[in-house]
């Protein structure tokens, strides 16, 4: 039984009355206003239960009761990039009486999710694609598909990703109708500057929409001294983000802002007024804070960005005592130590560096740490020219995030046979986040690379030595993977060993089958021959270390000298098993009836549950694995009673 926090009981008479966003069309903006200030409660509320995104989902409440007022949901589709500041749409869009179920195993998706509402108009989880989408949303319907208007709201930090740019160059070309709203929370805005945007939004409220530009640009003449001053930061700011007006302008969008996200007097008329004239494509840049309205979350370092179950009076977490480090403390640590060695290892990460435990290095070494921001394909290129030009590069991306740098990993990398480190995070199945977030597909896709050399860290142990070999090779890539979470507990070597490049390891020796394991499932594996010993059978256990170059003399000796050989690890088909197989095929060991198999992920993306939960649903936790060794070898019933 885990520890529930208490939470304050809510009075929430006027969201009480919103069931759909067509409930809040009947509401004036005053009663707008106190809606906005009940959904902000529920949404801590509700987050203080399950644990999650806090802090981007607080930043966008009164922009969230905007647009759902303005807006015809889910005729008109309004699409969230990321998905972490959906929670307060979620529960105006029919979900509320489900908000408390939010990323366990049967309940809410923590992103949008088609399959989930209609109101989710499309998939998120992953950042910068939310233009892309809207604007085909729009194209289909001047083509006769889905009618109804296209809003995409994307942050300031998804705009530094080139794909965020190409969307908006395509949408300015076609010239169609379309709502791209900038949600900015990282810029400041001074008093001044706040009153000009309040003046602003009244004038867009009375003036055709055209005529907008212009009359914002003589209006700042005749505003008093300070508001002039004003004006003219805000517009150096807005040049000096590279995403002001000018920009937008001259990629074809109509730009009207900065307005202030948490003043429904403002977003209401300019919404309006964008939404009754608009006629090609139009960014709205709304200012908000991450975190707004909690105390706690406003004060933290990351804004409340996540979050596990906390007390909703003090903002203090409930976390469970953790007897092992975890393996991204694991990476940092080790990766620190490389560098304290060594001056020419440098990291590189894509907005993550408390993920991937990169801050941690940053503060030993800040000028050989480097956050590109969301920008997977330049972080691999930027660390391939680092190699290139004599440095020793760790780039450290989440396993389902290295998939947006693909391309630049096989030409900017493989090609050049460019001695890159690449540090996987996130391996595997990661519990919460779901389908989008798990690590299922990079040892596929990174072992069919030629020159690459691909390691799964078996324990945390294992880790600190992977770490230390990937510092010690430079002839090519590298790339060792490890999932989200703690370590087994395993006694922690001082100092990392470079393995012997494609050599696995032995864990124990027994008879009739052989398990090979490849990742951190050996725990499971030893598990499962626990129970097997206890029935009679002792299987030979080993642990890869390599998908690529593989251990050819280790593999081929447990296929000569068992009956069956089975293969475990914590990826999607056509990874290490597949490997395997290919290679016990060129040598004709099916030739002589081995029996082998391959456990590996199921061809289907599994929902958000425990890790634990999606293993099991992946048939691949000891049960699962001792039933397979039994149907090998078939001896299914053995230990059964009558």
């Amino acid at each position: 039984m885990t520890d529930t926090p208490k939470t304050p009981t809510l009075a929430t008479p006027m969201l009480d009355r919103v069931k759909l966003p067509s409930d809040m069309k009947a509401l004036n903006d005053r009663e707008l206003r106190q809606l906005a200030d009940e959904l902000r409660a529920e949404t801590i509320s509700a987050v203080s239960v399950t644990g999650g995104h806090l802090g981007a989902g607080l930043g966008v409440v009164e922009l969230t009761v905007a647009l759902h007022a303005v807006f015809n949901a889910p005729r008109d589709k309004i699409i969230w990039d990321v998905g972490h500041q959906c929670y307060p749409h979620k529960i105006l869009t029919g979900r509320r009486d489900r908000i408390r179920t939010l990323r366990s195993e049967g309940g809410l998706s923590g992103f949008t999710k088609r399959s989930e509402s209609p109101y989710d108009p499309f998939g998120a989880a992953h950042s910068s694609t939310s233009i892309s989408a809207a604007l085909g949303f729009a194209m289909a319907a001047d083509l006769g598909g889905d009618p109804g208007d296209a809003v995409a709201i994307i942050g300031d930090g998804s705009m530094s990703a080139g794909m965020a740019f190409e969307a908006m160059n395509n949408a300015g070309h076609l010239k169609k109708r379309l709502f791209v709203i900038l949600n900015d929370n990282e810029m400041s805005i001074a008093p001044p500057v706040g009153a000009l945007s309040a003046y602003l939004s009244r004038m867009y409220a009375g003036q055709p929409f055209q005529e907008l530009k212009s009359a914002a640009k003589g209006m700042v003449s005749l505003l008093p001294e300070p508001f002039q001053e004003g004006a003219r930061r805000a517009k150096e700011m807005l040049k000096g983000m590279a995403v002001g007006g000018t920009l937008f302008e001259e990629l074809g969008f109509s730009y009207v802002g900065p307005i202030d996200g948490h003043d429904l007097e403002q977003l209401l008329p300019v919404l309006r007024t964008a939404q009754a004239r608009a006629t090609g494509p139009i960014l709205i840049h709304v200012l908000t804070q991450k975190g707004k309205g909690y105390a706690p979350a406003e004060s933290a370092r990351d804004k409340g960005h996540a979050t596990g179950k906390f007390d909703v009076l003090t903002g203090v977490q409930v976390k469970a005592a953790s007897n092992a480090p975890s393996y991204t403390k694991v990476f940092a640590q080790s990766l620190i130590a490389e560098g304290a060695a060594d001056d020419k290892i440098v990291a590189v990460t894509a907005a993550m560096p408390d993920g991937t435990g990169l801050d941690l290095f940053a503060a030993r070494f800040p000028k050989r740490c480097f956050d590109v921001g969301i920008a997977e394909q330049h972080a691999v290129t930027f660390a391939a020219g680092l190699a290139a030009g004599g440095m020793k590069p760790f780039c450290a991306i989440y396993s389902p995030f290295l998939q947006r740098g693909y391309d630049q990993v096989v030409h900017d990398v493989a090609i050049q046979r460019l001695p890159v480190r690449f540090a996987i995070d996130r391996a595997g199945l990661v519990g919460a986040d779901g389908a989008t977030h798990a690590g299922s597909f990079d040892i596929a896709f990174l072992a069919n690379l030629p020159g690459m050399v691909v390691m799964a860290a078996a324990d945390e142990a294992e880790l600190v030595h992977m770490v230390a070999t990937a510092a010690a090779h430079n002839d090519g890539p590298i790339a060792f993977r490890y999932p989200r979470g703690e370590g087994t507990g395993v006694d922690m070597p001082a100092r990392g060993i470079p393995l012997e490049i494609g050599k696995g390891r032995m864990i124990q020796h027994g008879a009739r089958v052989a398990l090979l394991s490849f990742g951190t499932r050996l725990s499971e594996v030893q598990k499962a021959a626990e129970a097997l010993a206890s029935k009679g059978l002792t299987p030979t256990i080993a642990d890869a270390r390599f998908a690529k170059p593989l251990d050819r003399d280790l593999i081929l000796d447990l296929a000569r000298t068992h009956e069956a050989l089975i293969t475990i690890e914590e990826g999607a088909i056509g990874g290490f098993g597949s490997h395997v197989a290919q290679l016990l095929a060129e040598e004709g060991i099916f030739d002589t009836g081995l029996k082998y198999r391959s456990m590996v992920l199921p061809d289907t993306f599994i929902d958000h549950a425990t890790p634990e939960s999606m293993y099991r649903t992946a048939a691949m936790d000891a049960a699962h694995i001792e039933a397979k060794v039994l149907q090998v070898l078939g001896v299914a019933v053995v230990g059964k009673r009558a």
